[in-house]
């Protein structure tokens, strides 16, 4: 019996403590733009956020843009989740190295999300006038499904594909339900 215990806390323990990585996806579409395109480009964006080391990177793939890129970067957040717009929350006008002037390209690069840089400095001094307070809101508003991230091009220049930022499904909860299950199973046996 206490064997059966301590197996199911140390299962539940990653579920009980805020993990210091959260990655978050999107899918990317003229489609998901507001108000909606006929864009035939498409993307997928991933977003991992380190809240020990302070640092968010960004990946990016995306291909079949009508004009060419001019500016990428997350907007947050909006009023409700997976619906409207909101101000630019990240680095304007675009991400440091993004691929510019194609329609087509793979992204990757880390932020240290201490650095002032690494925001739209309206989006700092709305959301407590540190980098701290906003990276605290920016990380609120994608858990919260109140960001994306938006890629625009010369064909919309209000952006031609985005995607809202929706946090993946925890392993670590999914490996606690799996393992409680084959405790309570073991127990009738």
């Amino acid at each position: 019996m206490k064997k059966s215990i301590v197996c199911l806390a140390l299962l539940l323990a990653p579920t009980l403590c805020p993990a210091a990585i959260t990655v978050y996806t999107a899918m990317l579409s003229g489609a998901a733009e507001s108000p909606s395109n006929a864009s035939t480009g498409t993307g997928a964006a991933t977003v991992t956020i380190d809240s020990t080391a302070n640092t968010m990177r960004v990946q990016v793939n995306f291909e079949g843009l009508t004009g060419n890129v001019t500016n990428t970067h997350i907007h947050a957040a909006t009023v409700n989740p997976l619906t409207g717009t909101a101000g630019v929350a990240t680095t304007t006008p675009t991400f440091l190295g993004f691929p510019a002037g194609v329609t087509a390209g793979i992204y990757d690069s880390t932020f240290d999300m201490t650095l002032a840089s690494s925001y739209n400095g309206a989006y700092v001094t709305a959301n407590g006038g540190t980098t701290a307070t906003a990276f605290v809101a920016l990380q609120a508003a994608m858990a919260a499904q109140k960001s994306y991230l938006n890629i625009h091009s010369s064909a919309f220049t209000g952006g031609e594909i985005r995607g809202f930022l929706v946090p993946e499904a925890s392993t670590a909860g999914l490996a606690a339900i799996a393992g409680a299950g084959l405790m309570i199973r073991r127990r009738r046996l």
